[in-house]
């Protein structure tokens, strides 16, 4: 594709994902990727870096020319920094990092035009995670703002943001929700749902975990119990939901510090938690198996402290634990095992 071909090419694609593009246009970019398998996967690439191609102080408020010029920056500074090493390797370093994306919204569109099959059934799933001993830090193509907790997983449609903002998460995740009127934004697991139209809040529904519990920062949040049938609820600033997975039932708390959010500056803090999930916790954070003994009475052992995971090993915290007296740690086969 010649310099000034490729550059008018994506301008045409960024106009398509912006939802800028004329009729008669869209007709011509939808003939150009059926033309070829190569344009096709040029197409999937592209629509891979205008998701990932804004900077965050770009996105505190989504604004589709801002993404049209940061798509068209970050494509031609691609082409620039990958052309002397040949068309093959051209998008390697842009995608080095992306998440490997399946069926395009474009493309989609032409499977459901040909095939008249539903286009939600046709869309592909984008599924991001946080592995153990990690954290995630994202935006959403809305401009939402998604920090994943380690052991932490978030799936959306690849439709998300025209249709609506819908996402599924297992885990602990922290929002900053783009507010749009027309279209809120939900996110569900396995046990409560809830919809906002923009704020700020922590949803944590970890499914080791006894409990679910939302945290409300800033402006509203409606909550909906998908264990039981009861009436929604409506949290305010400085409240909190939890919902014990047994009985089912919401129930709303007054929240009167933030320490809901250290977790994100690597924070680790018990007040009077369960060793046994004190154990659960640390084996997320740092990425390693640690286990209570079986048949062992420490898993019951309450645990007070504070630790942070960017400074202290889990070395570190094992030993402050066993100065306790109360317990002692061996590893076995890869795996920490306390006693």
């Amino acid at each position: 594709m010649e310099t000034n071909e490729r550059h008018d090419r994506n301008e045409l694609i960024a106009e398509y994902l912006s939802g800028n593009l004329e009729p008669a246009r869209k007709a011509e970019l939808e003939d150009w990727v059926n033309e070829s398998d190569e344009n096709r996967r040029y197409f999937m690439r592209c629509e891979e870096i205008w998701f990932s191609a804004i900077s965050e102080e770009e996105l505190e408020k989504y604004d589709a020319d801002k993404a049209f010029e940061a798509f068209r920056r970050k494509v031609e500074a691609a082409g620039k920094r990958t052309a002397r090493v040949g068309t093959g390797r051209r998008w390697r370093t842009v995608l080095r990092y992306a998440a490997a994306v399946a069926v395009l919204c474009l493309v989609a569109h032409f499977a459901y035009r040909q095939g008249g099959q539903d286009l939600q059934d046709t869309l592909a799933q984008i599924e991001v995670e946080a592995p153990e001993g990690s954290q995630t830090r994202m935006r959403l193509p809305d401009g939402t703002l998604v920090v994943l907790n380690a052991g932490s997983r978030m799936v959306y449609g690849q439709d998300f943001g025209v249709e609506n903002r819908e996402v599924e998460l297992e885990g602990e995740g922290y929002f900053e929700v783009t507010h749009q009127e027309e279209k809120p934004f939900r996110v569900s697991s396995k046990n409560i749902s809830l919809t906002v139209l923009g704020t700020k809040f922590n949803f944590r529904d970890y499914s080791q975990e006894d409990e679910v519990v939302v945290s409300l920062r800033e402006g509203r949040v409606q909550l909906f119990n998908r264990l039981h049938e009861e009436p929604s609820l409506q949290l305010k600033p400085a409240e909190r939901m939890v919902m014990s997975k047994r009985e089912g039932r919401m129930k709303r708390e007054q929240l009167a510090t933030e320490s809901y959010l250290k977790w994100m500056d690597g924070k680790l803090e018990f007040d009077g938690m369960p060793l046994k999930e004190v154990v659960r916790i640390l084996a997320r954070a740092y990425g390693f198996s640690i286990v209570v003994e079986e048949d062992s009475e420490v898993g019951d052992l309450r645990l007070y402290g504070s630790f942070d995971r960017n400074r202290q090993g889990l070395k570190d915290i094992l030993t402050i634990l066993q100065s306790t007296g109360k317990i002692e740690c061996k590893v076995e086969e890869n795996t920490v095992i306390i006693y």
